[in-house]
């Protein structure tokens, strides 16, 4: 079987380790390790998992753990962070967490980095204890890691063990100018989240690649973009898909704020100013059948200047998603 991606642009997932309503925590992992050997068998490039706190339909708080479990579950498919919020912990423990990882499962696994928190304030600040000024030492935090993975220690007599020497691949993620410019600068690869945060994705890759620093590790840039994908048999299904998955978006966004809204004024929210606001958060997403997803993941990717496409997957189901994925690959492998 030939990879996904041989002949064009390699294709990776984000999975969220989504819980949803009545199911356990347990069940969504469970969920997540299915995803992950479907992706493997169906011949994605990777899956990366990002940190997020105290949301009760995301699970995936640990990446780190999560990897681990669903690497003794899977045999070749890259696993990552996509991404661990750095400013959240100490360098040094991540880099320990992560060679762990690379000890575990040697050339598997990749380390995504933002900055952002991941959560509310208030779980930042009491429950995380992060201070709030910490984003700022992000682009130091990100050369000490670098440090701690490679062969030389960024404090005498401390060695990250494990974690020294693996070099584990860093990944500088983005959704603003900010992290264009540092992965440039430090000659790093680059993924921007333009899955929900789409409105800079073109000046921030352009900007990348035209100030692209080259390093020892990454002498050419390296740009990942991220783009939602819904698949169906039918193009009238994945419009259908849509809805749904633009119902819930709404639906979630204003539970948010603690509204809880019928059928009818979700229906109302989304014909608003503010409803198009929130669904056009997922402007880039390619809908329909195989063959008229791949076309527009071809002109995605031409729009990006992307030479890898990061797929966040959007359906209404479990199973509508596994078809969707499957549909994917097919259609982009031919």
């Amino acid at each position: 079987m030939r990879t996904v991606g041989a002949m064009n642009a390699p294709l990776s997932l984000i999975d969220f380790c989504t819980r949803l309503p009545d199911e356990s925590v347990g069940e969504a992992i469970q969920r997540s390790v299915a995803f992950a050997q479907q992706a493997e068998v169906l011949g994605y490039e990777r899956i990366w998992y990002s940190e997020h706190h105290n949301m009760s339909s995301i699970v995936s708080s640990s990446p780190a753990v999560l990897i681990s479990h669903i690497g003794a579950k899977t045999s070749r498919i890259r696993l990552g962070a996509g991404g661990v919020m750095l400013p959240n912990h100490a360098p040094y423990v991540v880099a320990e967490q992560f060679g762990m990882l690379a000890e575990l499962y040697p050339g598997r696994i990749d380390l995504g980095l933002g900055r952002a928190p991941g959560t509310d304030q208030q779980t930042l600040g009491r429950a995380l204890r992060r201070d709030p000024r910490s984003a700022e030492n992000f682009p130091q935090d990100v050369q000490e890691l670098q440090a701690w993975l490679s062969n030389e220690s960024p404090l005498p007599g401390v060695t990250a063990v494990p974690g020294f020497n693996t070099n584990v691949p860093l990944i500088i993620l983005g959704s603003s100018m900010f992290g264009a410019t540092l992965a440039a600068k430090l000659g790093l690869p680059y993924a921007f989240a333009s899955h929900f945060a789409p409105q800079h994705l073109e000046e921030a890759t352009a900007y990348y690649r035209e100030h692209y620093q080259p390093s020892a590790r990454h002498p050419e840039p390296y740009c990942i973009a991220a783009v939602n994908v819904t698949a169906a048999d039918t193009e009238e299904d994945a419009k259908r898909q849509t809805q749904v998955v633009h119902r819930n978006r709404v639906r979630a966004f204003m539970g948010q704020q603690g509204k809880v809204l019928s059928d009818d004024q979700v229906d109302t929210v989304l014909n608003s100013f503010q409803g198009r606001q929130i669904t056009d958060m997922l402007r880039y997403t390619a809908e329909g059948t195989g063959e008229q997803v791949a076309e527009y993941l071809e002109r995605f990717r031409a729009t990006a200047q992307a030479d890898e496409l990061m797929i966040s997957l959007q359906s209404g189901s479990h199973e509508e998603t596994a078809r969707s994925m499957a549909i994917l690959a097919e259609a982009w492998n031919s």
